[in-house]
């Protein structure tokens, strides 16, 4: 998988949260974005590193950043664990994997042996400018917040 490194400009995009708001990257213009890609709403542990974000949100946002949650699922699906975990932060519902594609994080994975296409568990770290600045792509679901502030 070929994604996007440390100094790329990150990929404008246009997609729908949960609520079915527009997002785009441009409305974060000035500030710092965490972009989280995760495979799918409600598994065990998707819901760990959604709910550690979470739970250190207000420590994120002092530290300046905005937080955004993407993966393919519904928007009633990601509406669903929003409202079930309380998120902070819009998940946005990537059903046309457009998000996912410009973020290159979807790809070939193994697990218990079988090779299948999906998601990679991966993190943006977005400055003000719109150049990524960090990519976490060994996501620690129980530190992911340790993880965008080291």
């Amino acid at each position: 998988m070929n994604t996007l490194n440390v100094g790329d400009k990150a990929p404008n995009f246009k997609a729908k949260d949960e609520q079915g708001n527009t997002i785009s990257l441009s409305d974060f213009k000035g500030k710092k974005l965490v972009i989280f890609f995760y495979p799918k709403a409600n598994t065990p542990t998707c819901t760990v590193e959604a709910c550690n974000l979470n739970d250190n949100y207000k420590l994120l946002k002092n530290s300046g950043y905005e937080i955004i949650g993407v993966s393919a699922d519904s928007q009633k699906r990601q509406t669903n664990f929003k409202k079930k975990y309380n998120f902070q932060y819009p998940l946005i519902a990537d059903v046309d994997n457009e998000v996912i594609n410009a973020y290159r994080v979807w790809g070939p994975k193994k697990f218990m042996g079988r090779t299948f296409d999906g998601i990679h568990r991966t993190t943006f770290v977005i400055d003000e400018n719109g150049i990524i600045s960090k990519v976490i792509d060994k996501v620690k679901s129980k530190e992911h917040a340790q993880q965008v502030l080291e």
